[in-house]
C-alpha cells in the first residue's frame, strides 16, 4: 500500500489532465461514482448506484499545451441527471460565468428538435477550485434557483452548481468520517502518506482512484502528457506574473528557475520538478531554501 502511495503522491491529482485520466475515462466509474455521492451528500440508502461516463477524449502534445482546452468530466447519473466536473487551479476571475456556460451546454444541448422541454435533464455542475472563491464560510457551496423572499422555494431542480474550495478545505480540522473530506484529503497532494493511506483504507472508491493514479505514473506516454500540461500551466502563470510586474525582471535567473519556483509554490515534489525542468537536485534544494526563508 505505502509503495503505491509513494508513487502516486509524486503527482498532483488536481492537475486537470491527470484528474480527467483518473476520474473521467471509461473504466473510471467506480471512483467517479464514489466522488459524486460524496459531493452530493448521498446517504447509504439514497446513493446513486450507477454512472455512465459520456466521452473518452484523445490527447496530443499540441492539445495538452493549449491552455484553452477544458479537461472536464462529463457523466450521466440515474434518472438522466447529467454531471459536469471541472478543476480550476488558478483564478481567472470568470468562474461564475464559466460554470454557467458548462452547465448550459449540458442542459440545452440535450434537447433535440421537436422534443418536449420536459425532456431536458437536471444538470449538476461541480467545480473544484484551488483558490479562495466566493467568500463563503464553508469549503463547499451549493447553488440553486431560489425565490429572493422565500429561499425555501426553488424554481426548479434542473440547476445545481457546487464549488469546492481547496484553500478553505486545507484550513479545516479534518474529520475523516466525512466522505467528501476523505476525497479532498486524497486530492490534496500535500496530505501525508499516513493520512492518505488511512483514507484509502476507509474507502474502496478512493482506493480505485489511487490504483489508477499509480498505474498512470508507470505509463510513459501519460506522464509525458502530464509534464507537458504542467509546463503549459507554469508558462501561463509566468506570463501572468510578468504582465503584473512580478516576474522576469532584468537580470533574473533563467526561465527554468521561474518554472521551478512556481512549481515549489504549488507543493510539487523536487523529483518531479527535476524531471520537468532538468535542474539538478542540489540547485533545486537551494531554490527551495531561498523560498522558505
Amino acid at each position: 500500500m505505502k509503495t503505491l502511495l509513494k508513487i502516486s503522491r509524486r503527482f498532483d491529482p488536481l492537475n486537470d489532465y491527470l484528474f480527467y485520466k483518473v476520474m473521467g475515462e471509461k473504466g473510471c466509474e467506480v471512483q467517479l461514482l464514489g466522488f459524486l455521492n460524496a459531493v452530493l451528500g448521498k446517504a447509504d440508502d439514497d446513493k446513486f448506484t450507477s454512472v455512465e461516463i459520456l466521452e473518452n477524449k484523445s490527447f496530443t502534445p499540441d492539445k495538452i499545451g493549449d491552455r484553452s482546452v477544458t479537461f472536464d468530466v462529463r457523466a450521466v447519473l440515474q434518472a438522466k441527471t447529467k454531471v459536469n466536473v471541472e478543476v480550476q487551479l488558478r483564478n481567472h476571475f470568470n468562474m461564475d460565468k464559466r460554470s454557467l456556460f458548462h452547465w448550459s451546454r449540458e442542459f440545452s444541448g440535450s434537447l433535440k428538435a421537436g422534443q418536449d422541454f420536459n425532456e431536458l435533464p437536471d444538470v449538476i455542475a461541480i467545480n473544484i477550485v484551488n483558490f479562495d472563491y466566493l467568500g463563503t464560510k464553508d469549503f463547499h457551496s451549493c447553488f440553486h434557483l431560489r425565490d429572493d423572499k422565500e429561499p425555501d422555494v426553488i424554481l426548479t431542480g434542473a440547476l445545481e452548481i457546487h464549488f469546492i474550495n481547496m484553500v478553505r478545505y486545507r484550513k479545516l480540522k479534518k474529520r475523516l468520517d466525512d466522505p467528501l473530506i476523505r476525497w479532498l484529503t486524497w486530492f490534496n497532494k500535500n496530505s501525508s502518506i499516513e493520512v492518505t493511506e488511512e483514507v484509502v483504507k476507509m474507502d474502496t472508491a478512493i482506493l480505485s482512484a489511487d490504483e489508477r493514479l499509480a498505474y498512470l505514473s508507470g505509463d510513459e506516454d501519460a506522464m509525458d502528457l502530464y509534464r507537458r500540461r504542467f509546463m503549459a500551466m507554469c508558462d501561463r502563470t509566468s506570463e501572468i506574473n510578468y504582465a503584473r510586474g512580478e516576474g522576469y525582471s532584468e537580470g533574473r535567473a533563467n526561465e527554468r528557475e521561474d518554472i521551478a519556483r512556481n512549481a515549489l509554490a504549488k507543493g510539487i515534489s523536487l523529483e518531479l520538478i527535476h524531471d520537468i525542468t532538468g535542474i539538478d537536485m542540489e540547485s533545486l534544494k537551494i531554490i527551495q531554501a531561498q523560498q522558505n526563508q
